[in-house]
């Protein structure tokens, strides 16, 4: 019988493997078109990246440390290059990682103030990855407006 998982486990494997499939898809976009994006009502490329990982620090550093999330910071100098973006994203990616690997799992079911009400961090969790999966999921369609075959799916 296989062992069983934690939702702590499940979470630090599926989220390498986030990290993994994010950076493919953001190293198949050619530098020159990290500006494109498929409507003026939409986030170009590299903001979808920037997006995610602020979203990323600021869930990560609120609910999962006891330090202060600065937005207004994080927006001072955004990466400019597609590099600069990418080791920004593996940063964050990093950061998350380690910030739940060290969270003790009896935590996952506190109860926090959140602005859509109170949630657990649990839910926070789960928002972690759904937040990467919503924006990913509108990187690929870039990538094939583009012409550009997206990265094999990396699933579990």
């Amino acid at each position: 019988m296989a062992q069983q998982t934690t939702p702590k486990e499940a979470f630090l494997k599926k989220w390498n493997n986030s990290k993994l499939y994010l950076l493919e898809i953001a190293e198949s976009m050619p530098e020159d078109m990290y500006d494109f994006k498929p409507t003026e009502r939409e986030m170009n490329f590299k903001d979808q990246l920037l997006h995610i990982r602020g979203n990323m620090l600021w869930l990560g550093t609120t609910y999962f440390s006891s330090e202060t999330f600065d937005r207004d910071k994080l927006r001072e100098n955004p990466p400019q290059t597609k590099v600069k973006a990418i080791k920004a994203l593996t940063q964050a990616f990093d950061f998350v990682y380690e910030k739940i690997k060290n969270t003790d799992p009896a935590d996952f079911k506190t109860e926090v103030d959140f602005f859509a009400g109170k949630k657990s961090k649990l839910q926070i969790l789960n928002l972690l990855q759904d937040h990467v999966t919503h924006h990913r999921g509108q990187l690929i369609v870039y990538l094939n407006l583009n012409e550009i075959k997206p990265p094999k799916y990396v699933g579990w």
